[in-house]
């Protein structure tokens, strides 16, 4: 069999046609109900003008983790759970090479309405976990579209 007729699972219905997460070379560590811990490393054209990491990507990395928080797993033919708002913080510049680990948790959910919370965080050459942003989400689920 070849590696083209090998199909590898998805770790969650809604990365199943998400080409933005695969371009940014997302990884999913760890994906269940109301939490979930990705990955990507930062490349060259995710920098901005000053060589530190985009905050547009930055923010990316930290909507997917919510959107894989906020749904579930084996996805839904009824609903799904979007964004209504979010807001991020940056604390610390994110560096060219690193590998940024995005972690989202339910905070709260009432009915069809959510938050969640997700921290951005970098390895530091001596080995700490920094802080780079944290992310605040809003949830509601809505019936599918057709």
């Amino acid at each position: 069999m070849t590696k083209a007729q090998v199909e590898e699972p998805v770790p969650h219905a809604i990365l199943r046609n998400d080409y933005a997460t695969q371009w940014m070379g997302i990884n999913v560590i760890e994906v269940r109900d109301g939490h979930a811990v990705i990955t990507m490393e930062l490349r060259p054209e995710m920098l901005n003008g000053f060589g530190i990491g985009h905050g547009g990507m930055i923010f990316a990395l930290a909507d997917t983790a919510f959107a894989l928080s906020c749904n579930p797993v084996e996805g839904s033919e009824q609903n799904i759970t979007v964004a209504s708002g979010a807001d991020i913080n940056f604390l610390r510049p994110a560096i060219p090479g690193r590998t940024l680990t995005a972690t989202g948790k339910r905070v709260s959910q009432q009915g069809r309405s959510g938050v969640y919370d997700i921290t951005v965080t970098q390895e530091s050459p001596e080995g700490t976990t920094e802080v780079v942003a944290e992310f605040r989400g809003r949830s509601r689920t809505v019936p599918k579209p057709q």
